[in-house]
C-alpha cells in the first residue's frame, strides 16, 4: 500500500498544476447508482500527468537537467512528457511497434522523442526499469512509488465529493492507477470496495485472484490499448492483492458498448480501457449502491470511436 502521507503529499504538489477533476452522475439504466471519474478531462485526455508530474517535481535539478525517459504505450508517454516540457526538461519515450498512432503524434506535439521497439524489447524495459539507449533519469510508467502517489490522489478527490462511495471500479494496465486510487480509498474508507477491471483479451489480475498466486495468461492485443497484458509485474501483484478487493473482466463488445453508452448518454468520450469501469458496473459486477467508474482516458482513435459509435467492434 502506498501511504495516505505520501499520497497527501502528493496532492500538495499537483494543487493548481493538473485539473481536479469531476465527478458526475451516469445517466443510464443501472441497478447501481453511477458516477463517472472524468480523467479523461485532463489537459493530455488522461490521468497519467499526476504520476509523472508528482514524480519529476521530487528530482533533484541536476537530475532534471539530464532529461527524462520512460517506456508506454501511449498514455504515460503523453504525462511524461508533458510534465517535461511544463518543467522545461528533455523526454524520450520508449513505445512498442504497433502503438496507437493517436498517442504518438501526442507524444511527439508535446516535445518528446518516441522511440519505438519490438513488444518484447519493450516490455524488457519495463521489467528493467532501464533503457540504457536513451539518456536521462528513467520514470517507470506503473511500479514507481511517486508516480502510484501521484495516481491515489485521484482516490482522494472521489471520496472528498461522494463520502458514501460503496465501490470504485479502476482500469489495470499495469496497476499504478488501481494501486494508488486503492491506497487513498482504503486509508480513509476502509469499508469502500475497490476492484480492477481487465479486457478479457488479456486478464492476468483476474486470472491471478482467482489461482491465489500470479499467472501468466494469453494476450491479444486489441482496440483496449491502455489495458490487458499476459503477465503482472512482480512488485505489482504483491501491492495489487494486498490493497485490492478483487479483479474482473468484460469482453470487447461490452466495453465498445460502454463507450457509446458514454458518448451518447453522457457526451463524454473515452478510450477503451477508459470505459472498462464502465462496462464492469453495467455489467452488474461492482455491486449495487453508489458506484464510482475511473474513465481513465479519452485518447481513442476516431477511427476506431466511428467504427463503435456505428455500433461495431473495431
Amino acid at each position: 500500500m502506498i501511504s495516505l502521507e505520501q499520497i497527501q503529499l502528493a496532492k500538495q504538489r499537483l494543487d493548481g498544476r493538473v485539473i481536479r477533476t469531476p465527478l458526475i452522475r451516469f445517466r443510464g439504466d443501472s441497478p447501481a447508482t453511477i458516477y463517472l471519474k472524468l480523467e479523461n478531462l485532463q489537459p493530455i485526455g488522461s490521468f497519467k500527468l499526476r504520476g509523472a508530474l508528482n514524480a519529476m517535481l521530487q528530482l533533484q535539478p541536476s537530475e532534471l537537467r539530464q532529461g527524462v525517459v520512460t517506456a508506454s504505450a501511449g498514455n504515460m508517454g503523453q504525462g511524461v512528457a508533458w510534465a517535461a516540457r511544463e518543467l522545461e526538461t528533455q523526454c524520450a519515450v520508449v513505445v512498442p511497434v504497433g502503438a496507437a498512432e493517436t498517442k504518438l503524434a501526442a507524444i511527439e506535439r508535446l516535445g518528446g522523442e518516441v522511440i519505438e521497439v519490438p513488444y518484447e524489447r519493450w516490455w524488457q524495459t519495463i521489467e528493467e526499469s532501464s533503457f540504457p539507449d536513451a539518456g536521462g533519469v528513467f520514470i517507470h510508467p506503473v511500479q514507481d512509488e511517486q508516480v502510484m502517489a501521484g495516481n491515489g490522489t485521484i482516490g482522494l478527490e472521489i471520496l472528498e465529493d461522494l463520502p458514501s462511495a460503496n465501490a470504485v471500479l479502476v482500469p489495470f494496465g499495469g496497476g499504478g492507477l488501481s494501486v494508488g486510487i486503492a491506497s487513498a480509498v482504503k486509508s480513509m474508507s476502509p469499508d469502500t470496495g475497490v476492484h480492477a477491471v481487465e479486457p478479457e483479451t488479456g486478464a492476468p489480475l483476474r486470472e491471478s485472484f482467482a489461482a491465489g498466486e500470479a499467472q501468466t495468461v494469453d494476450y491479444q492485443a486489441s482496440f483496449v490499448d491502455g489495458s490487458g497484458s499476459p503477465a503482472l509485474l512482480p512488485k505489482m501483484w504483491k501491492l495489487a492483492r494486498g490493497v485490492l478487493d478483487g479483479a474482473t473482466a468484460v469482453s470487447l463488445d461490452e466495453t465498445a458498448a460502454a463507450i457509446r453508452q458514454l458518448v451518447e448518454r453522457n457526451r463524454v468520450v473515452a478510450e477503451g480501457a477508459g470505459a472498462l469501469a464502465l462496462a464492469a458496473a453495467l455489467a452488474e459486477k461492482g455491486g449495487s449502491g453508489n458506484v464510482v467508474c475511473v474513465v481513465s482516458g479519452g485518447n481513442i482513435d476516431p477511427a476506431k470511436l466511428a467504427t463503435i459509435l456505428n455500433g461495431r467492434t473495431p
